[in-house]
C-alpha cells in the first residue's frame, strides 16, 4: 500500500528517539535538519526539542523563525507548544518511546488480550474476506496491571511518585514537576496516557495548566478511507489538537483505528457503540449486550479510550 499521506499533507520527518543527549545540560536544543527536513506547514516552522538530559527526556516543540526588526536587528526563533509530535512515516508509525518507562516500573505485564476478529471491521469486511488495508507496522503486545497494582498517573501521584510522564508534562508546560504531581494527586488534573499507547506524548488537562483543544475525525458509510483518516489525524495535530476523537461509523473501523493510534502522538478517544452497530450492519434491534461488551473489551486491550 502507498503511504496514506496526500500531496497536501504536512511534511513529516523520521521518528526521533526520546532519550538523553550526551554531554548536554538541561536546556532547549534544536533538532538536526536531516533528510526529509523538519515537520512543517510553513517555511518558518521547524521541529526543535526542549530537553531534560538529566532524566532522558526530549519534548518536541515548534520553532518559528522571526523576520528581522525594521531596524535590521535579527530576532531569535520563537518556540511554541507542539501537538504534532516528532513526525512519522504513516506506514511505520511513531516510535513507542514510552515503552521503557512503562516496563521499567515493573507493575504491568504482557498478555494476549482480546484477539482481533474480521467482524471487528464490520459486516462489509466479512463479506470481502479482509479489511481494506491491513496495518503492517509494529504491533505492541497488549499490557495490563499485575495483580494488586493500579497503573494510573493518579495512583503514582498519590503515592508520592514522580514519573517520567510527569517530568515530560512539566517541561512541556514550563512549570515545576511538583505542581504536576500535586494537581494530579488532588484530582484536579489528569494525564491521559494509556500503557497500550506508548507512542503518545504525555499531556495534562487541568485548570492550573494550558487550555487543551479536542478535534473530531472519523469515516462514515458515505465517504472516506483509512488513508484519509490518517491524513485528518496529522492535520489535526499539526494545527494544535491536543486530543482526537475518532468517530468512525463506516467500514474498517478496527483497522482504521490501528493506523490512527500507531501514528498518533496525542490521546485517542472513541465511541464503541458505533463499531458495535457496524457488527450488526447498522441494525440497532440486532445489537446485543454480548456484542457491545465484546467491543468494549476489544478497545480496552488496544488503548482505544471509551
Amino acid at each position: 500500500m502507498n503511504t496514506p499521506l496526500t500531496q497536501h499533507s504536512p511534511v513529516q520527518n523520521g521518528p526521533v528517539q526520546n532519550g538523553p543527549v550526551p554531554g548536554q545540560p538541561v536546556q532547549d536544543q534544536p533538532a538536526s535538519n536531516q533528510a526529509g527536513g523538519p515537520t512543517q506547514s510553513l517555511r518558518a516552522h521547524s521541529l526543535a526539542f526542549a530537553t531534560d538530559a538529566e532524566h532522558g527526556i526530549r519534548v518536541p516543540v515548534t520553532e518559528i523563525a522571526l523576520a528581522d526588526s525594521p531596524g535590521g536587528a535579527s530576532n531569535a526563533p520563537f518556540r511554541v507548544y507542539r501537538t504534532a509530535g516528532p513526525g512519522s512515516d504513516p506506514v511505520r508509525g511513531l516510535e513507542p518511546f514510552r515503552a521503557p518507562w512503562i516496563e521499567g516500573r515493573a507493575d504491568t505485564e504482557p498478555y494476549a488480550g482480546r484477539q482481533r476478529e474480521l467482524l471487528d471491521d464490520g459486516k462489509s469486511a466479512v463479506r470481502r474476506g479482509a479489511a481494506s488495508a491491513e496495518w503492517q507496522g509494529l504491533r505492541p503486545v497488549p499490557r495490563r496491571a499485575v495483580d494488586g497494582r493500579t497503573v494510573t498517573q493518579m495512583r503514582y501521584a498519590r503515592d508520592g511518585i514522580i514519573t517520567q510522564e510527569m517530568r515530560f508534562v512539566a517541561l512541556r508546560e514550563k512549570c515545576d514537576v511538583e505542581l504536576v504531581r500535586s494537581e494530579v494527586a488532588a484530582g484536579r488534573a489528569i494525564i491521559p496516557n494509556n500503557v497500550n499507547h506508548p507512542e503518545s506524548e504525555p499531556m495534562i488537562i487541568g485548570k492550573a495548566f494550558l487550555v487543551k483543544i479536542n478535534a473530531n475525525i472519523g469515516n462514515s458509510a458515505v465517504t472516506s478511507s483509512i488513508a484519509q483518516e490518517v491524513d485528518k489525524l496529522q492535520w489535526a495535530t499539526q494545527w494544535g489538537a491536543d486530543t482526537v476523537m475518532d468517530l468512525s461509523t463506516g467500514d474498517d473501523i478496527h483497522t482504521t483505528r490501528e493506523w490512527i493510534i500507531r501514528n498518533s502522538p496525542v490521546p485517542i478517544g472513541t465511541v464503541p457503540i458505533y463499531q458495535a452497530l457496524e457488527k450488526v450492519n447498522g441494525e440497532a434491534n440486532a445489537l446485543t449486550w454480548e456484542i457491545f461488551r465484546d467491543t468494549v473489551i476489544e478497545r480496552a486491550s488496544r488503548a482505544w479510550t471509551t
